[in-house]
């Protein structure tokens, strides 16, 4: 009878230490993909209707890539971090804002951009091909990849510390 008893309590501990932890809040590396993947490579168009494949142009040297929107306002909130990334490293780390196409086109970005330009390139993911590639959650979530295409962090919310993330990418 004790050691029934004394089973069901530590059921009960381990039900209650369970419910705990999924009432955490997320940290920033337990959202879209695992660290230490390597995305799939996806097609997606430049704000000109060209296509562009994304795995080719983020391997072989470091990326940060932001699920974007011109509606975003965590994104603009973003975007200090982005140009303090883009000062600090220059051409050595690719920024790319990856447009979802939720109310918003081609048209409508490169007319918010003459008034708010980026720190990096913008392609336009029409059918959410990159979405889904790379489990995006909602726009401000933000990939950094190292040069062999790994993931090396993931994020959302306007609480990144963006140039962290660079960091990691680049190895330092």
């Amino acid at each position: 009878m004790v050691r029934l008893a004394g089973a069901l309590l530590a059921r009960a501990m381990l039900v209650i230490l369970l419910g705990l932890g999924a009432a955490l809040p997320a940290r920033a590396q337990d959202v879209g993909l695992p660290i230490g993947t390597v995305p799939d490579a996806v097609e997606l168009e430049d704000l000109d209707g060209n296509a562009v494949n994304l795995g080719a142009i983020t391997r072989g040297r470091p990326a940060i890539i932001q699920f974007w929107a011109t509606w975003c306002p965590i994104c603009s909130q973003l975007q200090p971090s982005f140009q303090a990334v883009r000062r600090q490293h220059g051409d050595a780390v690719d920024i790319i804002y990856v447009a979802v196409g939720v109310n918003q086109n081609p048209r409508t970005i490169r007319r918010h951009l003459e008034s708010h330009p980026l720190a990096g390139r913008v392609l336009y993911d029409a059918r959410g091909r990159a979405t889904r590639a790379f489990r995006a959650p909602t726009t401000s979530y933000v990939v950094a990849l190292d040069a062999t295409g790994r993931v090396v962090y993931t994020g959302v919310g306007g609480e990144q510390d963006i140039a962290s993330a660079a960091a990691r990418a680049v190895g330092r």
